[in-house]
């Protein structure tokens, strides 16, 4: 469903956009991925979402707080894009969000609050690590 979008990180920039403002930029990212659709542009949820949609599905995505907080979500349950995109709009602050997967089961790996989903059969993988700057061996 469109319009879709990328999650990207270049430097210590990062960012949700639709597909075509993302082309626009000219970016040069570190990572990036694309998918779809769209949950949250600018603000709004995509336009195509229903409100009481039979769609149900368990969803994963990405929304971007400001252009340094990515906030990750993983749905226990089966949602809507709709519910989805007011998770990360109203909820996660996010004025940009993209769905990630869903339909299977959506995993996250995450020790720390004790989750630790089944990660088989593996499809799309984003890892999130703490960045470390090394002094140059002399």
């Amino acid at each position: 469903m469109k319009p879709n979008g990328v999650f990207f990180v270049a430097g210590n920039r990062l960012g949700v956009l639709e597909t075509g403002a993302y082309l626009k930029q000219h970016l040069r990212p570190d990572i990036a991925t694309q998918s779809g659709p769209m949950l949250v542009i600018n603000g709004r949820l995509h336009p195509r979402f229903l409100r009481y949609s039979a769609s149900r599905k368990r969803r994963s995505g990405v929304g971007a707080r400001d252009n340094h907080t990515a906030v990750f979500a993983v749905s226990d349950d089966e949602v809507s894009f709709e519910e989805f995109g007011r998770l990360f709009r109203d909820d996660l602050e996010c004025r940009n969000a993209l769905f990630l997967y869903g339909g299977g089961v959506p995993s996250l790996y995450a020790p720390s609050i004790k989750r630790s989903g089944n990660i088989l059969p593996m499809g799309p993988m984003i890892g999130v690590f703490a960045r470390v700057n090394y002094a140059p061996v002399p």
